[in-house]
């Protein structure tokens, strides 16, 4: 198979532990596009949390916010924010249970909670800006995704309490509040039908609970050797560690670099 677009996940897979690309990453990225593949970022971050890694990396186009806002060559080709009845039924639940949360816009993001250790602890740990303090933005803008910060031992406090949303745990005080069917799936879906491209032509990589859905969905789904036990089963090809040139093995196991 020949494929003509790849879909990198950000934190484990274009990034290290230490939030850095390797220098072996962005040599082989170019690589493939200098051969006309189409790079594409795939992730939950918002796009004002890539910003500086997508321009390292020459990349223009992107699935953000876990497939809910995706942009091709710098024009957005497809958005599928939440139902706002379904982020006031989350505001009043965590209310009830002094949970706070982050609303994610695809332009800006803002706390309903002021100086919350745990917004600061999760956000910090993406090495981006704190958000702003407005609880009310979600009543103005239209709203992406929602970083809940709950612990572990309190998930079951939302489990099927609010139909039309799915939480993904992506730090042990936050985790990602998406639209029940959302996944970075359906947003690479919606771009390669805007490209006239078939799944079989796309590769993707990842290495946590979020891209379940990204590797089955393309033609070789490849996951990082540093992953989430439990993305393993879900994956076509593991490569090795961010760290230990994982991006261009995988590659090379797609054909793509010799």
């Amino acid at each position: 198979m020949s494929y003509k677009i790849a879909f990198f996940d950000i934190d484990g897979t274009l990034l290290d532990e230490e939030k850095q690309i390797p220098q072996d990453t962005i040599d082989a990225i170019r690589e493939i596009q200098e051969q006309g593949v189409e790079a594409v970022i795939a992730t939950g971050r918002a796009p004002y949390f890539f910003k500086d890694i997508a321009e390292k990396l020459a990349i223009n186009s992107f699935v953000s916010l876990n497939g809910a806002y995706v942009v091709y060559n710098g024009v957005p080709v497809y958005h599928n924010p939440i139902p706002r009845t379904d982020v006031k039924a989350l505001v009043e639940h965590a209310g009830l249970h002094n949970h706070s949360l982050v609303f994610e816009g695809h332009d800006a993001f803002f706390s309903n909670a002021e100086a919350h250790p745990q917004v600061f602890d999760s956000v910090t740990s993406l090495r981006v800006a704190q958000p702003g303090f407005d609880p009310g933005y979600w009543e103005k803008a239209d709203i992406y995704q929602i970083f809940l910060h709950c612990e572990p031992q309190d998930e079951h406090l939302y489990t099927d309490v609010i139909p039309g949303l799915r939480y993904i745990r992506w730090h042990p005080f936050a985790m990602d509040v998406l639209t029940n069917d959302g996944s970075k799936a359906l947003g690479i879906a919606a771009l390669l039908k805007h490209l006239g491209l078939t799944a079989e032509e796309a590769l993707a990589f990842g290495d946590g609970l979020n891209d379940k859905e990204m590797l089955e969905t393309v033609g070789l789904g490849i996951a990082m050797g540093n992953s989430h036990p439990e993305l393993l089963p879900f994956a076509d090809y593991v490569t090795t560690h961010v760290s230990e040139n994982g991006i261009r093995n995988g590659l090379r196991h797609a054909g793509l670099l010799k």
